[in-house]
């Protein structure tokens, strides 16, 4: 489906944007941006009943909800 590989895609942007921003420096914004490349990621793997997937955007999410915490409250 093109909604799965839209998911896919601007996930991975957010992805690799999250990763350029932390070779900068710019905590925090980094964190942000690996957290909506997760849960696009999230969104893909229940779509397609993907459970490890899922487990590892749980974790992920969570591990950036902290950071987010962390880094802006």
């Amino acid at each position: 489906m093109l909604i799965n590989s839209v998911l896919q895609w601007i996930g991975a942007v957010f992805i690799i944007a999250g990763h350029i921003l932390n070779a900068m420096g710019a905590d925090g914004y980094n964190i942000a941006a690996f957290t909506v490349g997760t849960m696009l990621f999230m969104v893909w793997a229940v779509r397609v009943a993907n459970t490890p997937q899922t487990i590892v955007n749980i974790v992920a999410i969570t591990t950036c909800t902290i950071g987010l915490y962390r880094a802006f409250g």
